[in-house]
């Protein structure tokens, strides 16, 4: 994928093409997905994950060398001699961490005199078995675990109040809605105050979006692929909401327009995403 303009960040969703308009019309011609099938999707979420790494591996996603750019907060600039904690959550196979410590640990990058400790976690116990075999892997720079994290277990591996960073970079799409206020908070408690969350997911009506066929539709924005993830779009709204009422303030949210091109099928690929920085209050 080859970007075809600068990326554009507005607060305001993208206005529907009456083309577009039909299509989401379209997903509703079978209704939801049937109740008892979305319990299962509930029930076999990780199971449907594990699957997906077993099938493909540490192949799928491509290392997440841009996030860097995006959130500078990674380049760890302040004038500090403790080495601070960052906490990838749903790490897959470590596409964002694995870049960040290369770079920290290479005698050129601008880690050299600053470092973060990581923690990484995944839903997928496969996820983070490749996470663990990784060449680049090292106990004394990295905790990987397995956890739920929308349940307690994640303060069985962190003490509260002890992270710097957190990212959260295409993972709350994968959870129930219903479940994304126990996300939040159990980052607001592993977070130091002042700590950061550094936020990015599909944005609404991204191209994703349109692309579902009918009888794909589990609730409004909700949807199941064919392996049986799901994946949620989010307003600029409902997030600012979320990270608001949960004890954090906004830095920055807005959705990111961006044009790639697909170089083997010469398409232009329109994508939106929701981008955002939440600071934790201090008490």
């Amino acid at each position: 994928m080859e970007p075809l303009a600068p990326d554009v960040f507005t607060t305001q969703a993208k206005e529907l093409s009456e083309a577009e308009k039909q299509k989401l019309e379209e997903q509703n011609k079978r209704g939801f997905v049937p109740e008892f099938k979305a319990n299962k999707l509930e029930t076999d979420a990780q199971r449907n994950w594990d699957i997906f790494y077993k099938r493909n591996e540490t192949r799928f996603f491509k290392d997440r060398h841009w996030t860097t750019r995006e959130f500078q907060e990674l380049l760890d600039q302040e004038a500090s001699e403790e080495k601070r904690t960052l906490f990838e959550v749903g790490c897959g196979v470590g596409n964002l961490v694995f870049p960040l410590l290369e770079e920290q640990t290479s005698e050129e990058g601008c880690f050299t005199n600053k470092r973060f400790y990581f923690y990484a976690c995944d839903f997928s116990p496969r996820a983070v078995d490749f996470v663990r075999s990784n060449p680049l892997y090292d106990s004394n720079q990295i905790t990987a675990f397995q956890c739920d994290i929308t349940t307690q277990q994640v303060h069985e591996h962190i003490s509260s109040g002890s992270l710097d960073v957190c990212t959260l970079v295409f993972v709350l799409s994968a959870i129930h809605p219903q479940k994304f206020k126990d996300v939040v908070q159990n980052l607001w408690k592993l977070l130091k105050p002042g700590g950061l969350v550094l936020f990015r997911d599909y944005g609404l009506y991204d191209m994703a979006q349109l692309r579902f066929k009918p009888g794909n539709k589990i609730a409004e924005k909700l949807y199941v692929r064919q392996d049986g993830t799901r994946s949620y779009f989010f307003s600029e709204e409902e997030v600012s909401k979320l990270f608001k009422e949960n004890g954090f303030e906004i830095i920055t949210n807005a959705y990111v327009h961006r044009r790639t091109l697909n170089l083997k099928e010469g398409v232009d690929v329109p994508r939106i995403f929701l981008q955002g920085k939440f600071r934790k209050k201090s008490d």
